[in-house]
C-alpha cells in the first residue's frame, strides 16, 4: 500500500484524486525554502476551517435548539481550537505524511501543534472538494463525536445563573427566583440546597457547599431541563 494510501486507511476516506490529500500536507516551509513557488496547503486550510465552522454550526444548531446564539458560538468555541484541532491530527498520525523543508522537518515541524492543526483543516478542505459536503461532514462528525458526545449535557456553560436569566428573560419580563430551603451539615462543612423559580413555578434544585454553589447548580439543572423540553416538543 502506498504511503497515501495508508493515510486514507486511517482517515476512512478514499480520495479520488490523491493529488489534493498530497497538497494537503504539503507545508508552506517547502515554497520559502525553495525559494521558488510552490503549492502549499495554506488556502486548504481555510476552505477547511470554513467546512468545519458549518458542519459544526448545524450540528450544534440541531443539538441544542433551546439556547441562542451567543451560547452556540460559545459551544463551537469549545470544539474548534487549536489544540483539539492538533488532538485530531496526532491522532490520526498526520505528523508522518507531513511534507516538510529540511529545516522545519529539524525543529520538530511533525509534532508541533500549530503545524498539526493547520494539517487536519487542510484535509477537511482537500475532502471537502475531492468527496463533497456529505463526505466531510461524515468524516467531521466521526471525529468530533467524543466531543459532542461531551457537550450532550450542556455545552460551554459559564454562568449558568447569567444564561437562565438571558433564556427566561428572552421569553417574558419576569426573572428567575432562588430560594434556600435547607442547609445540612456541620458549620465546617454545610451543605445548601436552592430551588429557582420562574412565574411562581419550580424549575429545580440544587446542591452546594455554599448558598451561590447551589444557586448555580439549580440553573444548571434548569437549563437541562429547558433544553430537553425544546427537543422534545421540536
Amino acid at each position: 500500500m502506498s504511503h497515501l494510501g495508508q493515510l486514507q486507511t486511517r482517515l476512512g476516506c478514499s480520495f479520488q484524486n490523491e493529488d489534493l490529500l498530497r497538497l494537503a500536507l504539503t507545508h508552506p516551509s517547502l515554497a520559502h525554502e525553495s525559494g521558488e513557488p510552490t503549492p502549499h496547503n495554506q488556502r486548504l486550510e481555510f476552505l477547511g476551517d470554513a467546512v468545519l465552522q458549518l458542519v459544526l454550526t448545524e450540528k450544534l444548531f440541531a443539538l441544542f435548539p433551546a439556547f441562542d446564539e451567543g451560547q452556540l458560538s460559545k459551544s463551537r468555541a469549545k470544539l474548534v481550537n487549536g489544540e483539539t484541532l492538533a488532538g485530531l491530527g496526532r491522532a490520526l498520525g498526520l505528523g508522518q505524511y507531513l511534507i516538510l523543508s529540511r529545516g522545519e522537518e529539524g525543529n520538530g515541524g511533525r509534532d508541533r501543534s500549530s503545524t498539526l492543526a493547520d494539517a487536519f483543516e487542510a484535509v477537511l478542505g482537500a475532502l471537502f472538494l475531492d468527496g463533497g459536503l456529505d463526505v466531510v461532514r461524515d468524516f467531521i462528525l466521526r471525529e468530533f463525536a467524543p466531543a459532542l458526545g461531551d457537550l450532550d449535557t450542556l455545552p460551554g456553560i459559564e454562568n449558568p445563573k447569567g444564561e437562565l436569566q438571558e433564556l427566561l428573560q428572552s421569553r417574558s419580563n419576569s426573572a428567575p427566583e432562588y430560594l434556600v430551603v435547607s442547609a445540612t451539615g456541620p458549620d465546617h462543612d454545610r451543605v445548601f440546597e436552592c430551588t429557582v423559580q420562574h412565574g411562581g413555578i419550580e424549575l429545580a434544585r440544587g446542591t452546594g457547599r455554599s448558598k451561590k454553589a447551589a444557586e448555580s447548580d439549580a440553573a444548571l439543572a434548569a437549563l437541562k431541563k429547558l433544553r430537553e423540553a425544546a427537543t422534545a416538543s421540536s
